[in-house]
């Protein structure tokens, strides 16, 4: 079954955590941990994965923490999969034209290497500045509760 993983689904949320707020701005593992429901074993895994790939900058001691490497908008899902979990391969007939037991004539392989670029596509596409957008507004939302809704408060 091809679907994401559960330590790159909390990757995400890491990154969304930071991204939520201002370009800069460091918090502590624990804020994280508690905003967004990621248990701890996980949590050093993927700080550490994280931190190698060059999306978040870690800083021990007491004011210690994370942050973002990187603006939001310059970060999207295809770069935390790849991150957490290698190159994006949905078939291992498309890591090479040599791996697919039905060699270069197999009619199976071209619609296999389609559904792949559509889905790189997709995930090249969503850029963490627009998640955190989306997670912002949906918290505003639900912080006024449905009656103190006007489109005034949604254009801001």
């Amino acid at each position: 079954m091809f679907r994401v993983n559960r330590r790159t689904d909390y990757s995400v949320r890491v990154l969304l955590s930071l991204a939520k707020r201002t370009f800069g701005t460091r918090l502590p593992t624990q804020v994280i941990q508690d905003e967004m429901l990621v248990p701890r074993p996980f949590l050093q895994r993927i700080i550490a994965d994280l931190s190698k790939a060059d999306l978040i900058v870690t800083y021990p001691g007491v004011n210690g923490g994370i942050q973002l490497a990187r603006p939001a908008e310059a970060v999207n899902l295809r770069q935390i999969w790849e991150a957490i979990e290698g190159p994006l391969l949905i078939s291992d007939c498309l890591k090479s034209r040599d791996e697919c037991p039905l060699g270069r004539e197999c009619p199976v392989r071209s619609r296999w290497a389609r559904l792949q670029r559509m889905i790189a596509q997709e995930m090249e596409a969503a850029r963490l500045d627009e998640l955190a957008n989306e997670a912002n507004a949906s918290a505003l939302v639900s912080s006024l509760g449905p009656s103190r809704i006007t489109s005034c408060t949604l254009a801001q």
